[in-house]
């Protein structure tokens, strides 16, 4: 197979400041895109500094801007910008989002709202704003949930319940805006990341966790974000033209395991 080539494309990926976002823009350079990022940090951040940086020192042009992605007057005033910057956009990555857990017995209204508009919400608000462009240059569209669309453990409520509402997303919008734009998601498992790193050193002993979580895969380690920056650009190619409606689950095997031992 010849290498990836997206050269010639524009690409958003929301959430691009740090962890996942800040890998798949990465890639996505990499393989040839011009990336249009966003977040909550401002470009003069060093987050927003980062960004500028994966993407212009692989040779491509960049575009960053401060959006809040559960405010749908941002969302349009930002894809506007990106098309008077780069004139089209051809991939959408929504990626933007926060492990906002608690309860079901705990949850508050406010806090299923929060969840609900951040985790769930937003990646339909942006896909609609950029669907016109998309549909124009048969583009496509990765919804980036999680592998607690799937299976959950306690006090994950209710982004699990926003994970596998997107997987409905996404066979929403393949069926309703096929074959002029492609729909996928994409669930990964346990990712090395700022987030999971603080995670891990919330316990006491942080390194018996860390491999604790690592004996429960089948592949005994976290993934990476090149992984999933990888599979990101293969799925916008040519090369995965075949597919639309389908959520990708990539967890290192934690799926099939029946229980942990």
């Amino acid at each position: 197979m010849m290498p990836i080539d997206l050269q010639g494309k524009v690409a958003i990926v929301t959430g691009s400041t740090q962890g996942l976002g800040l890998g798949i823009a990465r890639i996505m350079a990499k393989a040839g895109c011009d990336v249009a990022g966003c977040g909550l940090s401002s470009p003069e951040s060093e987050k927003g500094s980062s960004f500028r940086s994966v993407v212009e020192g692989n040779g491509q042009k960049s575009y960053y801007q401060v959006v809040d992605v559960k405010s749908e007057k941002e969302i349009d005033h930002f894809v506007d910008n990106v098309i008077n910057r780069f004139g089209k956009i051809d991939i959408l990555i929504s990626n933007a989002g926060k492990n906002l857990f608690t309860s079901p017995e705990n949850c508050t209204g406010s806090f299923w709202d929060e969840n609900g508009d951040l985790n769930l919400k937003s990646h339909w608000l942006i896909s609609k704003a950029c669907y016109p462009e998309l549909k124009k240059n048969k583009g496509f569209i990765l919804l980036m949930t999680s592998n607690h669309a799937y299976s959950t453990i306690s006090d994950c409520f209710p982004y699990n319940v926003t994970k596998a509402g997107i997987t409905g997303l996404v066979q929403a919008l393949a069926v309703q805006w096929g074959p002029d734009v492609r729909v996928l998601g994409l669930a990964p498992g346990f990712i090395e990341t700022e987030g999971g790193e603080s995670w891990f050193q919330s316990f006491p002993d942080p390194e018996k966790k860390r491999q604790e979580i690592i004996r429960i895969h089948p592949i005994k380690r976290l993934g990476t974000v090149d992984e999933i920056g990888a599979f990101c650009a293969f799925l916008s190619s040519g090369y995965a033209g075949f597919m639309t409606g389908a959520t990708y689950l990539i967890d290192g095997g934690r799926s099939a395991v029946m229980q942990d031992i």
